[in-house]
Order: C-alpha cells, then structure tokens, then sequence
C-alpha cells in the first residue's frame, strides 16, 4: 500500500520553495528602515527557516532533508533559467532589457554564494532542531526553534558572505552585514513565534505526528529515506 501524500507537509513545502524563490528575486533591491539597510529579500527569506523548523519538529529530520534538497533544486533551475534569458538576445522593439537583467542576471559568484549557504544553513537548522527535540523529550520548542535558527543563519551568513562578496567589500563591513542580517533574522523569528506554536500544535493533532529523530542517519545526501 502507497503512502498517502499529507496535504499539510505538501502544502509547507511549496510554501517553502516558493519563499526561497521570491527571496532570491526580492535581493535585488535594498531597503531601508530606519537607520537599518538591508535587502528585501529579508521579508520573506527567513519564513524558510520557519517552515524548516515546523517540518523538522512534526514530521522528522528525514521530511526536511527532502524538503531542503527540493527547495537547492528549484532554487537552482530558476537561477539557470534567469540567466538563460538574460544570454539570449532581446527583441529589438522590447524596452525592458536593462531591469530585466538588473533582476535576473546574477552572477554565477552570487549563485553559488547562495546555493551553497541555503543548503548549509538550512541543514544546521534542522540537525539542531532534531537533535534538541530527541534531548528535550519534545520540550521547550521555542527555544530550540529560535537556536535552531540563530545556528542555521549564522552559517548561512558565515557562507555567503564571504563568498559573494570576499574582495569586494571591506572585511569589517562583512562582519557588519552578517551580524545584522543573523540579528534580523532571529528577531524575526521570536516575533513570529507564537503563530509558528499554533501552526506546529494544529497539525500535529490533525496529522496525529510527532516525530524524534532516534537512529536516524543524519547524511544530507540520503534522499530516498524518508
């Protein structure tokens, strides 16, 4: 007998790669609120991590590999097919060529900065969130969803940074910007935290799931066992 597809963990996971994709393009432009600049992207970017943390906390360490691994893909498949278009030669007549690739013509630098540091951070997160549950004995999600987070965007930040921006920027502003960005990011978190208890706490009585991790492997490249 198949295995039912649950409609909650399909419904999270296209939220999340949906999220990742529009944060990619929402990079594009800085923002400023306040004294604070920052990307747009950081409006939407760290409800993944949120997602990450629902998944992991329900269903396991093996949905959110599954989940991560197809959030890298289609991250990658439209970062391709950005630059794709942006090679191929425009109509003469069209008018839109210079913010078009403004938004789409990234460089293969900033696509493996941030590919790299999705699938790094993204796994921190939810080892971390694994592992403290199995530790806890289910207890205190808040704070294991907001170290989980702080752990994950520090070596989201720790990747990209460096690697996107490494001569480019001096190094004391790239110690600057990740600190602002992993401080944003968790505020963020603890801000949207009470909606996230409620999310986690109806679908485990919908879905009747409360996963631990015990003699799991944790090896990221383990797709097929879920």
């Amino acid at each position: 007998m198949k295995e039912k597809v649950s409609i909650p963990f399909m419904l999270l996971g296209i939220l999340f790669n949906v999220c990742l994709i529009a944060a990619n393009l929402l990079e594009t432009k800085v923002i400023q609120i306040g004294s604070l600049t920052m990307t747009a992207g950081l409006l939407v970017f760290p409800i993944s991590y949120i997602i990450n943390d629902c998944i992991a906390e329900i269903w396991g360490f093996k949905k959110a590999r599954l989940i991560i691994w197809s959030g890298f893909l289609m991250n990658f498949f439209v970062a391709g097919m950005g630059m794709l278009a942006v090679a191929l030669p425009a109509a003469p007549f069209w008018e839109g060529e210079e913010h078009f690739n403004f938004v789409f013509g990234m460089t293969p630098r900033i696509v493996a900065a941030s590919l790299t540091a999705f699938l790094i951070g993204s796994f921190l997160n939810a080892y971390v969130m694994s592992k403290m549950k199995v530790a806890s004995g289910g207890k205190n999600f808040s704070a294991r969803a907001v170290l989980s987070t702080i752990i994950g965007e520090t070596g989201d930040s720790i990747v990209f940074f460096p690697i996107a921006f490494a001569g480019l920027i001096p190094f004391r502003e790239l110690l600057l910007m990740m600190a602002v960005q992993i401080i944003l990011k968790t505020v963020y978190e603890i801000i949207i935290l009470p909606v996230t208890i409620i999310v986690v706490n109806y679908i485990k009585k919908v879905e009747g799931s409360d996963v631990y991790d015990e003699d799991i492997s944790y090896n990221v490249l383990k797709v097929k066992d879920i």
